[in-house]
């Protein structure tokens, strides 16, 4: 089983502004040593200001501030704590757990937790961290239109997967380019033929590892610079996405001109600029990365990471870029490097491998730095949004809603959770467990026990 990138995706937007803000408040407030979560402060400076209060959940529910002097959890008390949850036979028994205090570093309970892993979907806070690090949050991609030969024009793709066709989602956030303004520009505009140039983004399509199905099942399209709708050619979840979405992309514009679509072509050096449309900014596309668990996304922006450090915007050169970006980080929190080897910036490889102490030490980066704060904005909050947005929602796992803010996993024999959770006391805690053994069959209860890890983490004292 694999999550789709719609998985959720239209669940909720309208919390995604405040939680944007909540986040940023959250940041300098660590910033300031005081771990405090204040209701009111600063808002994310890329985000829209927050929507009626009728619009979000209970501000008061939404993961509440960390209370400074709360006492640290010890290493006995959270194995109290946790034994009959990681004990439950959907984990299998290969599960690892890495629990981190945020405030001082320090680890408190690692159980397996150097032990390489199937990452799954809990890869792409790695990915998220390594982009924040390297690319400006208000970078934005282009799309543009060029002149081409003999009344022919090109489209020419930027690497933005959330370019809006006719299958866009209504009032989505971020809020896209759309293919439609592109058209719109080029009214007047004499045009024989819309050629595509997809080939800002080079080497196979479809990551190392990955199952035939995952395009057909809808999981993720072929990766390439130029996109509409993440390549979707339905507004139902589950449907095959286009084997050549920018082919599809070319084919979509010609509709709206009314001419003729023809194949891939190149413009002429010097051509002039007929068109262009922005994607949202890199803090956004980050932030609807990881509430989505978006693999398009994901991969999209590890080429980006690619091309702005020097490496071939490939499979290859995004997971060596991601390397190079989290290798200092790593140092800084003695980490060996070798613990995080990533095949594709998605976590859909089942080939991919990392420790879980690399997660749990990235999120207590996160919350030390302003720039990170997308990344603490985009994790799902338990029962409220993204793909944690219909769990929590009962007993016994009710108690942790909005207590949790964490990134789910899925692959076939792999279910996954990491984020920040809050205890009983007010510690902020980092986690990661991480089950790559799970039974077939036995993914959803898999997540289930997961679940319980998370609120028995919540609820814990655990002194």
């Amino acid at each position: 089983m694999v999550r789709t990138t719609s998985e959720l995706r239209a669940q909720n937007r309208a919390s995604r502004w405040w939680l944007s803000g909540l986040a940023l408040t959250f940041i300098v407030a660590l910033v300031a040593a005081a771990l405090v979560l204040r209701q009111q402060g600063a808002s994310l400076a890329l985000t829209a200001p927050s929507p009626s209060p009728l619009a979000v959940p209970s501000r008061s529910a939404l993961f509440p501030a960390p209370v400074v002097a709360a006492p640290v959890p010890t290493s006995a008390g959270l194995q109290r704590a946790l034994a009959v949850a990681l004990r439950d036979p959907a984990l299998g028994s290969r599960v690892a757990l890495s629990v981190l205090d945020t405030a001082g570093g320090e680890p408190l309970l690692e159980l397996g937790a150097t032990r390489p892993v199937t990452p799954a979907s809990t890869a792409k806070i790695a990915t998220a961290v390594a982009v924040l690090t390297v690319l400006p949050p208000d970078q934005r991609f282009q799309t543009r239109v060029l002149q081409g030969p003999r009344g022919d024009i090109v489209l020419v793709g930027g690497g933005d997967p959330t370019l809006a066709g006719s299958n866009a989602t209504p009032n989505s956030y971020p809020e896209p380019a759309r293919l439609a303004d592109l058209a719109t520009q080029l009214k007047g505009v004499v045009v024989r033929r819309v050629l595509v140039d997809d080939s800002l983004f080079t080497g196979p399509p479809l990551g190392p590892g990955w199952k035939p199905n995952y395009v057909q099942d809808g999981d993720v399209a072929p990766i390439g610079a130029l996109a509409v709708d993440r390549g979707e050619l339905s507004t139902k979840d589950r449907q095959p996405r286009s084997a050549d979405p920018g082919l599809e992309a070319g084919r979509q514009l010609a509709a709206l001109l009314q001419v003729k679509s023809a194949g891939r072509g190149t413009a002429p050096a010097g051509a002039a600029l007929l068109a262009t449309v922005s994607s949202p900014p890199v803090a956004e596309l980050v932030e609807s990365m990881l509430v989505a668990s978006d693999n398009d996304l994901a991969e999209a922006l590890g080429r980006q990471l690619a091309l702005a450090s020097g490496q071939p915007a490939s499979f290859v050169g995004a997971v060596a870029a991601i390397a190079a970006a989290l290798g200092p980080l790593l140092d800084q929190a003695n980490v060996h490097r070798s613990a995080l080897a990533l095949q594709d910036a998605s976590g859909l490889s089942p080939l991919s491998r990392l420790q879980p102490v690399v997660i749990t030490r990235l999120l207590a980066l996160v919350g030390r730095e302003a720039r990170y704060a997308p990344i603490l904005s985009g994790l799902p909050v338990a029962g409220f949004d993204g793909t944690l947005a219909n769990r929590y929602r009962s007993a016994p796992t009710s108690s942790a809603a909005g207590v949790v803010r964490a990134k789910t996993g899925t692959l076939n024999g792999v279910s996954a959770l990491a984020g920040l959770v809050r205890t009983r006391d007010g510690r902020l805690l980092a986690f990661d467990a991480t089950a790559d053994g799970v039974p077939i069959g036995s993914t959803l209860a898999a997540q289930a026990a997961l679940d319980r890890v998370a609120t028995a983490l919540a609820a814990c004292g655990c002194r």
